[in-house]
């Protein structure tokens, strides 16, 4: 198998793994999920939610999300800074293309590449990524590779 399809397999597969654990927000507007990949190894994981201790309910009364929730990218971020692993020269798995505040922080947090499926409605976040010379890549089809 070429280098590039091995590439796509391993990006498809992590995608779906993002996108299962996407489910796991209580979100209901939109479920994201995310996940943190060094040396083929998961090193962490989020999902859009509110912040530890808050009330598991991310929509106002009129169904749009609290300003206080956290986007996946950024609890996947958080988690592993408190862990012994480091992202720097990771590559982030998100199921929806980061928005500019997360894009800052993959940035700093010396993610080298992301990985998305579906486009955020401002593509300001990848745009910066672009500028920042992290590598981004758009899969919307998730048909598997696996079994072919």
């Amino acid at each position: 198998m070429k280098t590039a399809e091995k590439l796509n397999k391993y990006d498809k597969a992590y995608l779906r793994i993002a996108k299962e654990w996407g489910q796991l927000s209580y979100c209901q507007r939109r479920k994201v999920g995310a996940i943190i990949v060094k040396d083929r190894m998961i090193i962490s994981d989020g999902y859009n939610g509110t912040p530890s201790g808050f009330e598991n309910c991310c929509e106002d009364e009129e169904g749009l999300t609290k300003w206080y929730v956290l986007h996946a990218e950024a609890n996947a971020i958080l988690k592993v800074a408190k862990s012994t692993q480091s992202s720097e020269g990771a590559t982030l798995y998100i199921t929806m293309s980061p928005c500019k505040d997360c894009s800052k922080l993959i940035h700093q947090a010396g993610i080298v590449r992301v990985v998305y499926q579906e486009g955020y409605k401002d593509l300001a976040g990848i745009e910066l990524l672009k500028r920042a010379g992290v590598e981004v890549v758009q899969i919307e089809d998730l048909s598997s590779l696996l079994y072919e």
